[in-house]
């Protein structure tokens, strides 16, 4: 594990215009409907794990009919509050999955726990409030805020940023953005972000923004329509976004071009759309049969790669500055299982239709390739070795830190893994030895669980 504490600090040369901020809340959004059958024990495990990542508190989506919130809430803030007042917990009111919630149930849940030690509140005094979507219930929202004193960010993504902040007279205290993916094979840029921050103002009377970053997306639910809820419209949800090179490239863009108030990342557990990076517990995987899954495409499809440098990543984004040494050196590495043409695509499309995106192959947004990142003092002398069914390929880094080669941070490489199957090793060295290694995830191989292609990656 990466240590937390940097006391040495070296400002990235490129940079000049970051400003170092006080230090920014980072939370992961966590779907209460999966965890249903947690214990105490799981809440617990689930927040050491993400404090250890430098994750400051969970977001929880709660759907208006699932009447397992209420003994879930209850495990959540009593296992946060054994942390001590470490970890941070807040409501984000999902208003798609089984409908909108009543404001007078709104109410009562946030004067229920915002009193808890556990519950985030910006200013100390007044506790966030989010959504998952729910802008035509945004008249709920000035009484609900008046009987509640919160300090109110939904994520309204389905409206331009210049009416979703002026929704209900500006009833938003900031918003929240879901646009965490690329549309088609090219990569993500600011450009949304950017029109968020210019829609919430400036100086005194600017709101907050809250960024969101993804590693992957990928989802095959024909049960589940595909705006949210169980009717299966629209062939249900069967789409893949790219995730090639989107974690890094995403935090690189939080801590050096957006700089938001606040991040959320998508997320810690949402199985169905293959984003978690948080563990895979079978008793969190009863989705993929209620939404008629051609294949459980989470189970042994481990993400605990990507959470590897979220202590860096955090730790720039909170300070504005890169240490002079990253501390422990590593690599992690992730993959997609199978070549994308060995099996069927399942129906999979690239690009949501719903989502007003021209739908395109699977295959024409990712790379039949093993991705790697490896965060460095420096790449002098470094190569990187992958081994693929113990054929050995040689890789190079195709991305470098801000302030460039020899310089600390996270170097970025891929290489194709074409018809090779096996066992995946990733292996950095300097001047011929071994620093690091990145192993332990599912084998490649042509051959696909009934017959379908599972559009999940593996992040080890």
């Amino acid at each position: 594990m990466i240590t937390k504490a940097l006391p040495a600090v070296l400002t990235i040369a490129s940079l000049a215009v970051l400003q170092v901020q006080a230090a920014k809340e980072v939370f992961a959004h966590l779907i209460v409907g999966n965890v249903n059958k947690f214990t105490l024990s799981d809440w617990e495990d689930d927040m050491r794990l993400a404090r250890e990542a430098n994750i400051d508190g969970f977001a929880l989506n709660i759907a208006a009919q699932d009447e397992s919130n209420e003994a879930s809430l209850e495990l959540a803030f009593g296992a946060a509050g054994k942390l001590g007042g470490d970890f941070s917990l807040f409501f984000s009111f999902d208003y798609l999955a089984q409908g909108p919630w009543p404001a007078d149930r709104v109410e009562a849940l946030v004067k229920k726990y915002a009193a808890d030690p556990a519950y985030f509140k910006p200013d100390g005094r007044r506790p966030l409030v989010s959504t998952f979507e729910g802008p035509d219930n945004a008249g709920d929202w000035p009484g609900i805020k008046a009987a509640t004193d919160a300090f109110f960010v939904p994520d309204w993504s389905s409206l331009p940023p210049t009416e979703a902040a002026v929704r209900e007279g500006g009833v938003a205290d900031g918003l929240l953005s879901f646009d965490a993916w690329p549309v088609g094979a090219t990569n993500i840029t600011t450009k949304g972000d950017e029109a968020f921050q210019a829609a919430l103002g400036t100086g005194e009377n600017k709101k907050v923004y809250m960024m969101s970053v993804a590693p992957w997306f990928f989802t095959n639910l024909p049960k589940f329509g595909e705006l949210g809820g169980e009717d299966g419209q629209n062939g249900g949800k069967n789409w893949l976004w790219r995730g090639d090179g989107l974690w890094d490239l995403r935090w690189k863009q939080v801590a050096e071009v957006v700089r938001p108030d606040y991040v959320e990342i998508l997320t810690w557990n949402d199985f169905g759309e293959s984003h978690y990076i948080g563990p895979v517990r079978d008793k969190e995987l009863g989705l993929f049969a209620s939404g008629g899954a051609p294949v459980n495409y989470a189970q042994g499809m481990s993400h605990d790669g990507w959470r590897r440098f979220l202590p860096f990543y955090v730790d720039v984004y909170k300070t504005g500055k890169v240490p002079e040494e990253v501390g422990e050196e590593g690599v992690m590495a992730y993959y997609r299982t199978a070549p994308a043409l060995a099996c069927p695509s399942g129906g999979t499309v690239g690009n949501s239709k719903a989502r007003g995106q021209s739908e395109m192959k699977p295959e024409e947004l990712v790379e039949d390739s093993v991705f790697y990142a490896a965060l460095l003092n420096s790449d002098d002398g470094v190569t990187v070795e992958v081994s693929i069914g113990g054929k050995k390929l040689t890789g190079g880094f195709d991305s470098v830190p801000t302030a460039g080669a020899g310089t600390p941070g996270v170097y970025t490489g891929s290489v194709p893994f074409g018809d090779k199957t096996g066992e995946v090793v990733v292996a950095v060295l300097r001047d011929g030895k071994t620093i690091a290694t990145a192993e332990g995830g599912r084998k490649i191989s042509s051959q696909c669980e009934n017959n379908v292609q599972n559009w999940n990656a593996v992040a080890m």
